[in-house]
């Protein structure tokens, strides 16, 4: 008789996962590990949440996290599009030590930082608009060409 076909055992085989050797499993033991690999797999995906979590207290988003589109948060196209100051406020809320500031739209000294922040802003939306479609690149009302208005470019 061979170790194989003994009475009360299963047969094993080695078993690999993503390359890393598991060790040699019977197809019970392989079924529990492919479960319980799932289960971290879904527990791994919640670590996101959205809305209000089961408490009702406050909620760790992860880096990135953008805040709500809604008017509150975000200007519409036609008053000059990008965000508003309270989105700006809560984008700083979700991201702790991001630095994101609104846009420079008032009169500013030559060679001040705001200058300089509007100046590159003006370099790097031109470039986004030469690469904008035609239809994009020739309408008055396109979010890049009224965000462009609303920093005086």
């Amino acid at each position: 008789m061979s170790r194989y076909n003994r009475p009360g055992t299963l047969p094993t085989t080695p078993v690999y996962d993503d390359g890393k050797y598991i060790g040699n499993l019977n197809r019970r033991e392989f079924t529990e590990y492919q479960e319980e690999k799932a289960k971290e797999k879904n527990e791994r995906r919640r670590t996101k949440p959205r809305g209000k979590n089961a408490s009702g207290g406050r909620i760790e988003y992860s880096k990135g996290t953008m805040p709500a589109r809604n008017k509150k948060n975000f200007r519409p196209t036609k008053k000059g599009a990008g965000m508003t100051e309270a989105g700006v406020k809560a984008y700083r809320r979700l991201n702790p030590g991001s630095k994101l500031k609104t846009a420079v739209t008032g009169k500013v000294k030559p060679g001040s930082k705001a200058a300089k922040r509007r100046k590159s802003y003006c370099a790097r939306s031109l470039g986004q608009l030469k690469r904008a479609s035609a239809k994009t690149r020739n309408d008055p009302n396109s979010r890049i060409r009224q965000a462009r208005r609303r920093w005086k470019c």
